[in-house]
């Protein structure tokens, strides 16, 4: 999806943006749109459910229902991943990090 940079204007004490026509009809938006706020953002949307997603039972159960062949699916086994040699580098993780505290090793009690 690109991006469109849209500028605000001042609408009474509020703010607004204005939507090219373009995606609103693209979207289906009429005279209201649904605002959600998010940690990543703000989404826009009509009103009315959302999308059902498909578990993936229910997605295995509507390919089975299906009368089209699924092996298409098997060439994904043979991408050729197999077969390049891995192993395991440095882990990259800031959990990972090395400490900057350290154990001294305990003194043997005499006996």
């Amino acid at each position: 999806m690109k991006s469109i940079e849209l500028k605000v204007a001042r609408i009474g004490n509020s703010r607004g943006v204005r939507l090219p026509a373009e995606s609103l009809r693209r979207y289906g938006i009429g005279a209201v749109v649904l605002m959600e706020e998010r940690s990543d953002g703000l989404l826009l949307r009509t009103p009315g459910p959302g999308v059902e997603k498909l578990t993936w039972a229910d997605t295995a159960r509507e390919m089975a229902a299906e009368s089209g062949a699924w092996n298409e699916w098997d060439s994904t086994t043979t991408d050729g991943l197999d077969d390049i040699p891995w192993t395991p580098g440095p882990s990259r993780h800031a959990a990972d990090k090395k400490s900057r505290y350290t154990v001294k090793p305990r003194k043997a009690k005499p006996a």
